[in-house]
């Protein structure tokens, strides 16, 4: 490509097809029986009908039920796979930078990068400002890390206990954590969701973070106003003891600031609006360095040979043992491996919604949604229910962002909005709300990881349940709506 965008190629090579001979009824039918499945693994099945990789197996199926349709309404086989392939072509260049992305997440841990993230993040902890601190906290390590659930499992859990010995409520705590455990989770390259909102919608990974950031930012500076506002009228008892947590990771690893030349370097080359692959290439070749200059005691923990530890870093399974059973969580990391369950689920998804184009289904389905949104805000108001809907049913924040991604892409395509705009609107109302619903994966894994029921943390995860509004607010008054081509 002559561009870091990929839109270009999504452009080009993913116009949904209609089909006069589908009707509304005949292009649900793979949607109701794909929701039906995802129900019956979630809700019976325990997220493991057909094991680890159940949603793929699932959505695989509902692209054989869609070619089934396809077939009964004279679609030829040659179609479908042409479409198939055409969508496989345009996510090329997002599962690459996934891929680079584990191998970022493993080189910055064994370079000392997220442990000194950690370090530094816990030492700003005070009393008088212990839920908002929890927020930024959770916040950077989430952007460091890239996976809310990693930070809710380590550091959510040592503020839970540290809240609970100030008095404060462990509602209240989970609130802030997860709130800044999702604010990370949207922001960081790390992301997983991150990434695949962008490759549904047809847009490159940092146009996507920099248009979220637009309505991600002002969410998240109400979220600290509140929190601040309860921290400072509210009576806390006990000590914050960090003594542990501190030594422990100062034992292990050389912690320094220099180590933060990394992050800083990536951080330069994005805003330089460098190609994301030279971006995020940079940021594994530098932590790779500093891990030989700062780390070598931790390399050797690992393999006998440096470069080894190095190359597991970057490919497969990496793990930091210490003495604090809160913190080895924190520092595992499972570089481009880790990464193949999300590449997985895109090439199914792809594979599912070439079938769908092919058949004309999504767009039969887009005019009738159309028809109830007749407005820009009625669009972005659609997409949101959509997203909410499919956290709801499906119990599935991946599946919230994919579909409503492959069915919404032509109608705001249609509408000369760019591809930002929808893959905006997906995680500010897919990623952050999955959290919300007790059925959900991820609302059942916060639950049971932090100790706190998902009712009880509710109103105090600002950040997820306001996300939705403020995206529905920009639309309403038609602020930052970027279009196509300029007028």
């Amino acid at each position: 490509m002559e561009d870091n965008n990929i839109s270009k190629i999504d452009a080009d090579g993913q116009n949904i097809i209609e089909n006069k001979e589908l009707n509304f009824i005949e292009a649900i039918i793979p949607v109701v029986l794909l929701m039906a499945m995802l129900a019956y693994n979630i809700f019976f099945a325990d997220g493991e009908l057909l094991g680890e990789y159940s949603n793929h197996y699932i959505l695989i199926t509902g692209g054989i039920i869609a070619s089934i349709v396809g077939f009964y309404n004279k679609v030829s086989i040659n179609i479908m796979i042409s479409e198939i392939w055409e969508n496989l072509k345009s996510v090329f260049i997002p599962i690459m930078i996934l891929l680079l992305v584990g191998a970022l997440a493993g080189t910055w841990l064994v370079s000392g990068i997220i442990p000194a993230m950690v370090y530094y993040g816990l030492k700003v902890l005070s009393p008088e400002i212990f839920l908002p601190a929890s927020v930024i906290i959770a916040a950077l390590i989430s952007i460091a890390t890239g996976s809310s659930w990693t930070t809710s499992a380590t550091v959510g859990i040592a503020l839970i206990g540290i809240g609970s010995a100030l008095g404060i409520s462990t509602g209240m705590i989970a609130g802030a954590v997860i709130s800044g455990a999702y604010f990370g989770d949207k922001m960081s390259p790390l992301s997983d969701t991150t990434n695949l909102a962008p490759a549904m919608a047809g847009t490159d990974l940092f146009t996507h973070i920099r248009y979220m950031s637009l309505t991600t930012v002002p969410t998240i500076i109400i979220t600290l106003i509140v929190f601040s506002i309860i921290s400072f009228t509210s009576d806390t008892t006990g000590t914050a003891d960090l003594s542990n947590l501190l030594n422990t990771i100062d034992t292990t690893f050389y912690i320094s600031p220099w180590l933060f030349i990394v992050p800083g370097v990536v951080i330069a080359l994005i805003l330089l609006k460098t190609k994301p692959l030279i971006a995020l290439g940079t940021g594994v070749t530098l932590a790779a360095v500093f891990a030989f200059i700062f780390q070598p005691e931790i390399l050797k923990s690992i393999s006998s040979s440096s470069l080894k530890s190095i190359i597991n870093a970057v490919f497969v399974d990496t793990e930091i043992v210490t003495d604090n059973e809160k913190l080895n969580e924190l520092f595992t990391a499972g570089g481009m491996k880790g990464m193949l369950w999300t590449i997985y689920l895109i090439i199914s998804a792809m594979v599912f919604g070439g079938v769908m184009d092919a058949i004309g289904a999504l767009a039969r389905i887009t005019k009738e949604l159309l028809k109830l949104a007749n407005t820009i805000f009625g669009l972005f108001a659609s997409t949101v229910v959509s997203c909410l809907g499919l956290n709801a049913i499906a119990s599935d924040q991946y599946l919230a962002i994919v579909i409503p991604g492959k069915m919404f892409k032509k109608a705001y395509e249609d509408r000369g909005l760019a591809p930002e705009n929808l893959s905006r609107t997906l995680e500010d109302s897919g990623t952050v709300t999955s959290v919300l619903i007790p059925w959900n994966t991820c609302g059942a894994y916060q639950s049971g990881v932090l100790g706190v029921g998902v009712f009880e943390y509710f109103g105090y995860a600002i950040f997820n349940w306001l996300s939705p509004f403020t995206t529905l607010f920009f639309a309403a008054v038609n602020i930052k709506i970027r279009q196509l081509t300029s007028k």
